[in-house]
């Protein structure tokens, strides 16, 4: 296939990429016995020149859980061609590969409500513990 395009400037060559095709379960009737239409497509994340330092460690740490000896390995097999499934492995990739370089959200900084809230808080607990009182059909209870 093609490069897969992480994000403008950012592209992961063809000839990093490894393919390996097999025979895949699911739709496909008596076809899905012949045809190698699963995928894998496996990226050595850890040997890439493609990412900076910084972008391959927030990588690495985010991936972790996914990499097995630095290598990302994604798995298609939803569709019955096996162009199809190689498409959507690449798009995978894409998404996978930009969400773990992507910055970190912002910190939240915590903040304390206003006087004004507290206030409208407790006025309204005020005002619901009377009409529970004003309900009891025992005065003085």
């Amino acid at each position: 296939m093609a490069e897969v395009v992480i994000r403008p400037g950012l592209v992961i060559p063809d000839t990093e990429l490894s393919w390996r095709f097999s025979r895949s379960s699911g739709p496909g009737g008596q076809g899905v016995n012949t045809t190698d239409s699963r995928v894998e497509l496996s990226w050595n994340l850890a040997e890439s020149p493609v990412l900076g330092p910084r972008l391959k460690e927030r990588a690495i740490e985010r991936l972790a859980g996914r990499l097995v000896g630095g290598v990302l390995t994604i798995v298609a097999s939803e569709h019955r061609s096996q162009l199809r499934n190689r498409e959507a492995a690449e798009a995978r990739l894409a998404g996978i590969v930009a969400g773990a370089i992507a910055p970190p959200p912002r910190v939240r900084r915590a903040t304390k409500p206003s006087r004004g809230s507290v206030e409208r808080r407790i006025a309204e607990k005020k005002r619901r513990g009377e009409t529970k009182r004003n309900r009891r059909s025992f005065p003085g209870d």
